[in-house]
Parts: C-alpha cells; sequence; structure tokens
C-alpha cells in the first residue's frame, strides 16, 4: 500500500462541489484544504466506510468556507493498493 499526495487549486464557488467528488472517490485518505495563504483551515481524515450523513457536517463548513475566499487549494493523499 503506497499514499500518493495530489494538490489542486480551486475557486471559493468550485470547493464544495470539489469536496463532495473527493469524498465518494473511496480511495481518498485525508483531504485538506489552504487559504491563498498556505494555511490550513480544514483536514479531514476520510476513512473508508464513512457514511454521506457522517461527512454531511464537512460539506457543509467545506460551503461556508468558500464563500470567504476567491482561491483554495486541495491537498489530497490517496490509497493505492497496487504492488
Amino acid at each position: 500500500m503506497t499514499v500518493t499526495r495530489e494538490e489542486t487549486k480551486v475557486h471559493g464557488t468550485e470547493l464544495a462541489e470539489r469536496i463532495k467528488k473527493l469524498i465518494h472517490e473511496g480511495n481518498v485518505r485525508r483531504i485538506i484544504v489552504k487559504d491563498s495563504h498556505g494555511r490550513t483551515v480544514l483536514e479531514v481524515p476520510v476513512t473508508v466506510g464513512v457514511g454521506a450523513f457522517i461527512l454531511a457536517p464537512v460539506v457543509t463548513a467545506v460551503s461556508a468556507l468558500a464563500a470567504l475566499a476567491a482561491e483554495w487549494t486541495i491537498q489530497i493523499e490517496r490509497i493505492d493498493d497496487a504492488v
């Protein structure tokens, strides 16, 4: 099992939708949201099997954050089971 990391920039209006998609992908281990100054504002460990009803408050918080700034950076840690 290896962990890969990637980083993507999104505008405020796209933040919540992108987080929802990442949560549903299944191979995402952790999502870190940073503001335009590089400060971490939200870090979410995504556990396999966690239902959407448990992560709903996270998506609500992300939606509120999206209104505060124009640009966000999302760092994504993925689990790669291929050997």
